[in-house]
């Protein structure tokens, strides 16, 4: 009898998947792609800070909210003539939305052009 314990063939490790056969190159990936998912991260997150997701209250942040509200404009203003009026339209609702979300939050709403993300699309009206 051997005092060594029988080590299993090839077996996959835990602690070191395989990232390779997880993601794709990122050379592969379009750039509309990356955007609007970017778009769409900035966004998720922008919501949950409004208080807008399941127990909204206890992640509700109006600063970090007006932040990615900021970034999001930015993002989807700059890049809305490389992605094209297919990609960008639903983007540039969703922003509106969470302006007007936003503003609906605060308890000292911002005047019209001022708030997150109005310097880059204007004043926003409900």
């Amino acid at each position: 009898m051997s005092d060594q314990t029988p080590q299993q063939p090839d077996a996959p490790n835990a602690a070191n998947p395989d990232f390779d056969a997880m993601t794709r190159d990122i050379a592969e990936v379009p750039a509309v792609e990356v955007i609007t998912t970017v778009a769409v991260h900035l966004m998720s997150s922008a919501a949950v800070n409004l208080g807008l997701a399941e127990e909204g209250a206890a992640h509700k942040d109006l600063d970090e909210a007006r932040k990615l509200i900021q970034a999001l404009a930015g993002l989807v203003t700059a890049s809305a003539t490389e992605i094209g009026s297919y990609h960008a339209a639903p983007l540039r609702d969703g922003l509106k939305s969470l302006q007007l979300a936003f503003r609906e939050a605060s308890v000292v709403p911002d005047e019209p052009g001022q708030g997150p993300g109005e310097k880059y699309t204007g004043p926003v009206y409900g």
